[in-house]
């Protein structure tokens, strides 16, 4: 079983696109999405959920007013200011550290776990998804991305399937660290702009950190030629394989639009050839089968 994980050192950039594109193309796979700050990946796939699950992580303090004397103890040791005499009146700023509970000396709050979002298990017309959604204001957002993965690797190993292709989110925080680590190889998708070309080299960075190979995706290539050279340059300096470079088109945006992945709308022949070769790439790269029989 192999790991594919499709990053980008910056939103935008198209991502989410080819990872669907991707997964219409290969032939036996589950995915994933890890971008559970904002998951749209069900948006595209056709999603219908399954199977859905609470995600709870950290702790949120629990008081039992019948043994609350209002004494002030937890609102003179909060440094966050969420308590006030036995009532929670900043709910956002509880940060979980149970400093409140330890000190109560009629033992009023008890620490729960909080409830964080919730996972899911969808059925889409290019296999199954699992996919999350983290609530509002929420941490751990790295753990979510952890168990949404684990999920993954259990419906692959079950039904026997060669790869998983997870979505990661952008940037180089937690949740792209928890998409990363202990995958086979690394599509960083990039466009030609001077804010993207540097986030790669983060990225590339980060990437290192867990001895992982990485390739390229250079999306909207044509949109600025001098800086595609420049990312071209700067990547064989790097000794970084450039897997594919996809031309801008609208067709991206129209494909969003309706639900579908690129490869499913019509006039798209030269986005749709890049894209064949891209997967062809990473399929020799991960050593998978490129077609259902080959």
């Amino acid at each position: 079983m192999k790991e594919l994980v499709i990053v980008s050192g910056k939103g935008g950039t198209g991502k989410t696109s080819i990872s669907a594109a991707l997964s219409f193309l290969a032939p036996q796979k589950v995915m994933v999405d890890c971008d559970v700050d904002a998951a749209n990946f069900h948006l595209i796939s056709g999603a219908i959920i399954r199977e859905s699950h609470e995600f709870k992580a950290g702790f949120e303090p629990q008081i039992m007013k019948e043994s609350c004397t209002q004494c002030g103890q937890c609102t003179n040791l909060c440094r966050f200011s969420a308590i006030t005499d036995g009532v929670i009146t900043s709910p956002l700023n509880c940060e979980g550290c149970g400093v409140c509970a330890f000190a109560c000396p009629e033992h009023a709050i008890t620490m729960l776990e909080k409830q964080a979002g919730y996972w899911y298990v969808s059925d889409t017309r290019l296999g199954s998804l699992v996919h999350a959604e983290l609530g509002l204001s929420i941490e751990n957002s790295g753990k979510l991305v952890s168990k949404t993965r684990q999920e993954a690797k259990k419906i692959a190993a079950a039904n026997h399937l060669p790869l998983i292709i997870t979505d990661g989110p952008p940037g180089i925080g937690c949740p792209a660290i928890a998409a990363l680590s202990g995958a086979n190889l690394a599509l960083a998708v990039v466009e030609p702009s001077v804010s993207s070309m540097h986030d790669l080299e983060r990225l590339v960075d980060l990437v290192s950190h867990f001895s992982l190979p990485l390739v390229v995706c250079i999306n909207k290539s044509t949109l600025h030629p001098q800086n595609t050279q420049s990312l071209i340059a700067w990547c064989e300096h790097n000794n970084i394989f450039i897997a594919g470079q996809l031309p801008y088109s609208d067709v991206f945006r129209d494909a969003v639009q309706s639900g579908k992945t690129v490869l499913e709308m019509s006039d798209n022949s030269e986005v749709k050839n890049a894209l064949i070769e891209l997967w062809h790439n990473l399929a020799i790269c991960l050593n998978i089968p490129i077609t259902a029989n080959s």
